[in-house]
């Protein structure tokens, strides 16, 4: 079984442009990101999937300087690039991961890709179709299969640009899993994910803290946050516009 890690990414952001190549301590948050990712154990390739506009040229490159791959397609049609991965890869499992939850914790992945793989009976198995992680912890793993038949069965551009929503809003066509977090990692309160400007300023003080060590934990993730409300704060008022197609 081949297992393939893929990361939609883009230079264009209403928000906060540009803000997956923005540096902390030197590296892009999207560096920060591989870095975590390469820690996993489950995972035999990762894929940054952007666009072909050419101001993510900025992204291939910096991909290249790193030896991960880069995939490039349609701006809004995520869906579309999440396929074209999985067939040029030829990967029967993809794990999608987002370019916006740099501090992803690679046991995470590794716990969702056993589920998925052990139970070898769910086309989509991730710990976001409800929310009790604390945002930016989001894993999703599915069949190259499923991914194929949402491609050539959506036809709605809006649920397009958001990957597998399709395959999440189709309970009845698509067998699901969620993995729900345990009690002491049930923090939704939390934030680690960059919309805004606010956040990014979380994320550096976080990063800053750990000081170049790639291997911090979502345990030690919490007891900082929790040990620094002050920052918890800052992004309180932050708009999640995931809330949108999530349980909570």
């Amino acid at each position: 079984m081949r297992i393939v890690a893929v990361i939609p990414a883009r230079m264009g952001s209403g928000r906060l442009p540009g803000k997956v190549l923005l540096p902390v301590l030197g590296k892009p948050l999207l560096g920060h990101l591989i870095d975590r990712v390469r820690m996993c154990l489950s995972i035999d390739e990762v894929v940054v999937a952007t666009s072909d506009k050419p101001e993510n040229d900025a992204i291939e490159n910096y991909c290249a300087s790193l030896s991960i791959l880069t995939f490039r397609g349609s701006e809004d049609d995520v869906l579309s690039r999440l396929d074209s991965v999985m067939r040029l890869m030829h990967a029967d499992t993809g794990v999608m991961l987002f370019g916006d939850g740099p501090l992803i914790d690679p046991k995470i992945i590794d716990d969702c890709v056993t589920v998925f793989c052990d139970a070898g009976e769910y086309d989509l198995v991730g710990n976001d179709l409800r929310t009790n992680w604390p945002p930016g912890m989001e894993v999703e793993v599915f069949g190259a299969a499923a991914i194929e038949d949402a491609n050539a069965s959506c036809a709605d551009p809006a649920v397009r640009e958001h990957g597998t929503l399709y395959i999440r809003t189709q309970p009845t066509r698509y067998r699901l899993y969620n993995i729900d977090a345990p009690s002491e990692y049930k923090r939704p309160d939390l934030s680690f994910e960059v919309d805004e400007e606010a956040d990014f300023f979380v994320i550096e003080k976080i990063l800053m803290h750990f000081n170049q060590r790639p291997d911090f934990t979502l345990r030690e993730l919490i007891d900082f946050m929790d040990k620094n409300p002050n920052l918890r704060e800052m992004t309180a008022n932050v708009e999640r516009r995931w809330k949108r197609y999530r349980e909570t």
